[in-house]
C-alpha cells in the first residue's frame, strides 16, 4: 500500500485520477498503519506550530491547524465508511483498534497548552486583524473546539482523555451490535396463508433469502425493502407484529448484541464529560453552538409542535379505527398499535385518494429516479452527472459519476450504493470520502461523496422499483450530496455539511419537495415496461396525500426527540434508568397508539448513541421549519426558477459553514424562517 506526497493540506494523496480512493491497494490490515503515519505527520506539524517562537498569527498558527487533518481525514473516511457499508469481523476489529488512536490524537491536539495559548492570542486580537468573514468564522470555530475539548481545564485533563477513549469504543460497539442483530434476525414462514397482501417483489426477496439458507418457504429479514412493505401490506396481524417487535426491540434481548449497558454507559460518560467542562448536562454542551442555542428553546419548540400535532394525531387514529372496524382485533387484542397504523393507513389512503404505492412502483424505477434527480439538479443549478468506470469502487454494485458545473469545470465525484447486503448497516446516509477546500498550493480540492441506501433489489424480471417513501429517501440523501458537491469554501473545517446539526438537514429535506411536483415528476416518472408517463391525475392525488396522517407521523418524530432529550438532560439522581422506563415515561407516542411493552428503540437508536445526533434529534423537525419556509421561496416564482435556485446555491449550498447558519438563511430568504408553512402541513 502506497500513497503520494506527505505535504499537509495538499489535495493529491493517492496519485490516482481525481485522487479517487484506490480501494484495491488497501487490505484490512493497512488502515491502522496508514492512520498511525498520518497521525504522526499531523502531530509533527502541530508540534512545530506550538513551539514557534514568533508571535502567533493567522498564517503561522490557524492555517496549519486548518489543514493539519487533511491527509488523516482521507484514511479515516475510508475505514469508517467501509465499516458501515462493507464491513466484516476483521474490519470491525481494525475500527476498534483505530478509534482510541484517533481519540488520543484529538486530545493531543486540543489539550496542547502551548498551542491553545497561541490560538487564544489570535482569538482575542481577531477584530484588529484584516481578516475575511470566513477567516473570522474559522478562528471562532477553532477556539471553541479547544474550549469544548478541555483546553481551559486546569485539572482532570487525564480524566477527560479516559472518557473520550471509552466513548469512542462504546459508540462503535453500539453500532456494530445493531448491525449484528439486524443481520442475524430471520423469520421463517412456511404457510402461504400468512403471506396474503404482501407484494410479489417482496415475496421474491423472501423466497431468495430462504433458498440462500437452504430452507423451504420464505425468510423475512429486517432490511427496509422487506420490513416496510410488510408493515404496509401484510394482512396477517401476527406477521406484522412479529417483524415490528423484532425491529423495534433490537439489541434489547439477552444475547451478545444487547446494548442496554452500553447506552447507559455512553449517556453517563457524556454527562460526566459535560459537567467536567462546566455544563449542566450533555444537551447544554451540544446546543451551545446550534441554531436552537439551549435546552429550553428546544423543549419549547418540541412542545409547540406537539400541541399542534397531538389533537390531529388522535383524530387520525380515531378515523383509522372507525375505518378498520373490528378487523385489527382478530387476535383478541383491542389495542391499536403502530403495526396496525401502517397497514390501515395505507388502505385508507388508497380509498381516500385512489392511489396505491404498488400502482406507483412501476413508474418509479430506481434507474429513472436517479436520472430524474440528476435532471432536477441540472435544471436548478446547471450541473451534470456522467457515469464513469475509470475509478475504483469498494463494491461492484456501486455506481460512480463525475460531476461537472454548467461551464464544464470539474465539481467532484459521486458514489451511489443502493442495495442491502450482508455487512451493510440498515438505513440510508450520505458520506464523504474527500472534503472540498482550497489546498495550500491554491488548488480547489473537490469533494468525493457517496449516497448509501437500502432499496429493493432488481429481480430476474423487474428492475429495482421504488416505493414513494424510497423515492423521498433517494432525494433526501441526494440533497445532502449536493450540499457537499457544491461547496466552495477555503478551509476544510467549513466545507459542505460542516454546519450545525440543526441546519444540515435543510438541503436534504428541501429536495424531497420536488418528489411531489408535476413539473419534476414529468422528467422521470415513466412506466419501466411501456414508457407511459405517470398519469397526471395520480400526481394530483399524490400531492393531496402528501401530508396524509401527518399528525401521527409528527408525534412519532417528536417521540424520538423527547427520548433523545431525556437521555441527555437527566436529573442527577436518575443515572440508573432503564431504556424501557425512559421510553414509557417520557415518550409521547403512547398518547396516540398503544406502545407494546416489548418495544425498546433506545438500544438501537443509532442516531443518538453512535451517529452524531445526541441531543440533536429535534433537528429533523427544526429543519422542516427551514425546509417548508425555504420551499415557499421556490413556489413563489416557480420550482425551477433559476434566480431562486442560484440564490439557494450561492447562499446555502456553496457556503458550507463559512458563516453563521441564521445569517446564511437570511441571506437566501431575506428574513428569519417562519413556523407557519410547517404548521400548514399539519393543518392541511
Amino acid at each position: 500500500m502506497k500513497y503520494q506526497t506527505k505535504k499537509l493540506g495538499q489535495a493529491n494523496v493517492f496519485g490516482t485520477e481525481y485522487d479517487a480512493v484506490p480501494f484495491s491497494r488497501f487490505t484490512t490490515l493497512d488502515y491502522k498503519p496508514a492512520i498511525e503515519e498520518a497521525i504522526k505527520e499531523s502531530l509533527d506539524e502541530i508540534d512545530a506550530v506550538s513551539k514557534n517562537y514568533k508571535p502567533a498569527t493567522f498564517e503561522n498558527t490557524i492555517i496549519p491547524l486548518a489543514y493539519s487533518t487533511a491527509r488523516l481525514d482521507r484514511f479515516t473516511a475510508m475505514l469508517f465508511n467501509l465499516n458501515s457499508a462493507e464491513t466484516s469481523v476483521n474490519l470491525q476489529a481494525q475500527a476498534q483498534l483505530v478509534s482510541p488512536l484517533l481519540t488520543d490524537y484529538h486530545n493531543d491536539v486540543y489539550l496542547n497548552a502551548l498551542l491553545f495559548k497561541r490560538v487564544k492570542s489570535i482569538y482575542r486580537q481577531r477584530d484588529k486583524m484584516s481578516l475575511s468573514p470566513e477567516q473570522l468564522v474559522l478562528i471562532e470555530k477553532i477556539h471553541n473546539a479547544f474550549l469544548r475539548n478541555g483546553a481551559a481545564l486546569r485539572q482532570r485533563k487525564n480524566r477527560l482523555r479516559e472518557i473520550d477513549r471509552e466513548l469512542s469504543s462504546l459508540t462503535l460497539l453500539f453500532s456494530e451490535n445493531i448491525l449484528n442483530e439486524t443481520n442475524q434476525y430471520v423469520l421463517h414462514i412456511t404457510e402461504p396463508a400468512m403471506l396474503s397482501g404482501i407484494p410479489n417483489e417482496v415475496l421474491a426477496l423472501a423466497e431468495a433469502e430462504a433458498q440462500k439458507r437452504e430452507l423451504k418457504g420464505w425468510c423475512f429479514n429486517l432490511s427496509a425493502p422487506v420490513y416496510l412493505p410488510v408493515m404496509k401490506y401484510a394482512d396477517s396481524r401476527l406477521l406484522r407484529r412479529e417483524l415490528f417487535l423484532a425491529y423495534e426491540s433490537r439489541c434489547s434481548h439477552s444475547n451478545f448484541n444487547n446494548n442496554e449497558d452500553c447506552l447507559q454507559r455512553i449517556a453517563s460518560l457524556r454527562r460526566e464529560r459535560a459537567r467536567l467542562l462546566g455544563y449542566e448536562n450533555h444537551a447544554a454542551f451540544v446546543l451551545e453552538h446550534r441554531m436552537a442555542e439551549n435546552t429550553d428553546k428546544v423543549m419549547n419548540f418540541l412542545h409547540t409542535l406537539l400541541e399542534e400535532a397531538l389533537p390531529r394525531a388522535q383524530a387520525e387514529i380515531t378515523m383509522l379505527k372507525n375505518f378498520a372496524g373490528n378487523y385489527w382485533e382478530e387476535d383478541g387484542d383491542k389495542n391499536f398499535y403502530m403495526y396496525d397504523f401502517y397497514y390501515y393507513a395505507e388502505k385508507l389512503k388508497q380509498k381516500l385518494y385512489n392511489i396505491d404505492d404498488q400502482q406507483l412502483r412501476p413508474y418509479l424505477s430506481l434507474d429513472n429516479a436517479v436520472k430524474g434527480a440528476f435532471a432536477i439538479a441540472n435544471k436548478l443549478y446547471g450541473i451534470h452527472f456522467q457515469e464513469i468506470d475509470t475509478i475504483e469502487k469498494y463494491n461492484p454494485e456501486v455506481q460512480t459519476y463525475k460531476v461537472t458545473d454548467k461551464d464544464g469545470s470539474y465539481l467532484g465525484l459521486l458514489y451511489a450504493d443502493f442495495f442491502p447486503r450482508e455487512g451493510k448497516r440498515a438505513g440510508a446516509w450520505m458520506t464523504v470520502f474527500k472534503n472540498q477546500y482550497i489546498d495550500e498550493d491554491g488548488n480547489n480540492s473537490r469533494p468525493h461523496v457517496a449516497i448509501v441506501c437500502n432499496f429493493t433489489r432488481p429481480t430476474e424480471n423487474t428492475p429495482s422499483l421504488l416505493s414513494f417513501d424510497m423515492l423521498r429517501t433517494l432525494f433526501h440523501e441526494f440533497g445532502h450530496a449536493l450540499h457537499a458537491l457544491l461547496s466552495n469554501v477555503t478551509y476544510p473545517e467549513l466545507s459542505g455539511t460542516h454546519v450545525a446539526r440543526d441546519f444540515v438537514e435543510l438541503p436534504s429535506q428541501i429536495m424531497e419537495n420536488w418528489c411531489y411536483e408535476e413539473e419534476a415528476l414529468r422528467l422521470f416518472a415513466t412506466h419501466y415496461q411501456t414508457g407511459e408517463p405517470l398519469p397526471m391525475e395520480w400526481v394530483e392525488q399524490i400531492k393531496k396525500a402528501a401530508h396524509f396522517m401527518e399528525g401521527v407521523l409528527t408525534v412519532r418524530q417528536l417521540d424520538f426527540a423527547f427520548i433523545d432529550m431525556s437521555w441527555h438532560t437527566p436529573k442527577y439522581n436518575d443515572e440508573f434508568r432503564t431504556a424501557k422506563n425512559v421510553e414509557h415515561s417520557v415518550g409521547v407516542l403512547g398518547n396516540v397508539v398503544t406502545i407494546p411493552k416489548e418495544r425498546c428503540i433506545s438500544t438501537s437508536f443509532s442516531h443518538i448513541f453512535s451517529g452524531g445526533y445526541a441531543a440533536g434529534y429535534y433537528s429533523y423537525k427544526w429543519s422542516e421549519v427551514l425546509d417548508a419556509d425555504a420551499f415557499e421561496a421556490f413556489k413563489e416564482k416557480g420550482i425551477f426558477n433559476t434566480e431562486t435556485a442560484e440564490r439557494f446555491r450561492n447562499e446555502i449550498l456553496s457556503k458550507g459553514g463559512s458563516d453563521k447558519e441564521m445569517t446564511l438563511y437570511k441571506n437566501f430568504r431575506g428574513k428569519e424562517p417562519s413556523l407557519e408553512p410547517l404548521l400548514k402541513r399539519l393543518i392541511n
